[in-house]
């Protein structure tokens, strides 16, 4: 993480780029405009598996301010899933029956541009496990709770001693039998996968899930895929969710080629997310038709457990919306 790369500047000079080229230009006029807000952040590792001398690599164009992060929209807005209406206590969101979401960090391992909580209020999460007891206890209130998703930011941002110390005020909530993890750190920095954690992964009682994010097949390595079988080995199911995005994975082939490598490591194509509408990410945005289109023919290519679902979280909905 202190290695990361912070600065669009460096990107380009990293991957071989001309640093006069139009979409370093964009930047820096973006950056006067608010890249302060929502700052360049890659980490080698990720980095690395990006294509010099390429300007629209996949992996570099979601991390890669531009010019049209600043286009007003009023389809676009800050909270764009509804998150600030269903706090029901200091960094728990409970927005779907029967689970309940805790925001454990607001720090992550990479700035995707196109994150729906980039304009989250993180300051507002508990950042200890004495902050979390509100939030316990309303867990604990509402026996009708099974599953906890421990999401951020990215909740493998936080030491493993304290995740192990918050699973174990969960596990003493009778009621609770699912613990569910979204992370996108194991891609961004596959070491992060390590004894620590699998050790607490492998002791818990809850049926565990891990929900990676890997939008692009070019993101699946060699470390990553070895990251991938030390969570499997501990028991705990992997899935990905993956999100719609122009230029990066709107084509049928490349749709078709990340759903393959998923299922050969053993990860199941859970999502294929609709972008969600926040501030900042029109750019990134594609039709529902054409997604459409595109999942009517993946299902032609593919066997039925190799394709996601495609799907739109819609704000007060009481569900994902099934496109």
């Amino acid at each position: 993480m202190k290695r990361a790369v912070r600065d669009a500047g460096e990107l380009y000079r990293r991957l071989q780029l001309d640093p006069n080229a139009p979409a370093l230009s964009e930047y820096l006029e973006l950056s006067q405009q608010g890249e302060k807000e929502f700052p360049v952040f890659v980490p080698l590792e990720f980095l690395d598996r990006m294509k010099a001398g390429d300007p629209r690599d996949p992996l570099l164009l979601q991390v890669l301010p531009r010019k049209e992060e600043s286009i007003i929209d009023p389809g676009f807005v800050r909270d764009p899933v509804g998150d600030s209406n269903v706090e029901e206590a200091p960094g728990l969101l409970h927005k779907y029956h029967g689970r309940v979401l805790l925001i454990l960090s607001g720090a992550c391992a990479i700035h995707c541009r196109y994150c729906f909580r980039r304009h989250y209020p993180y300051a507002t999460a508990p950042k200890n496990l004495d902050h979390w007891r509100a939030a316990l206890e309303y867990i604990r209130s509402d026996t009708t709770i099974q599953e906890v998703i421990l999401s951020g930011g990215d909740p493998l941002m936080v030491a493993d001693e304290q995740l192990s110390r918050l699973i174990d005020q969960l596990e003493t909530i009778p009621h609770l039998t699912r613990l569910r993890i979204h992370s996108r750190l194991p891609v961004v920095i596959p070491q992060r996968i390590n004894s620590d954690l699998c050790d607490w992964l492998s002791r818990t009682r809850f049926s565990t899930w891990m929900v990676l994010h890997i939008n692009h097949s070019q993101e699946l390595d060699v470390p990553l895929v070895e990251a991938i079988g030390m969570l499997q080995r501990t028991g705990t199911m992997v899935l990905n969710q993956a999100v719609l995005l122009r230029d990066v994975n709107d084509n049928v082939a490349e749709l078709k080629r990340l759903c393959e490598r998923l299922v050969n490591c053993g990860v199941i194509p859970y999502y294929l997310h609709q972008l969600d509408r926040v501030t900042g990410a029109t750019h990134f945005e594609v039709e529902k038709a054409r997604g459409i289109e595109l999942m009517t023919e993946l299902a032609t290519q593919l066997p039925g457990y190799a394709v996601p679902r495609y799907v739109s979280e819609i704000a007060g909905e009481p569900n994902k919306t099934i496109l």
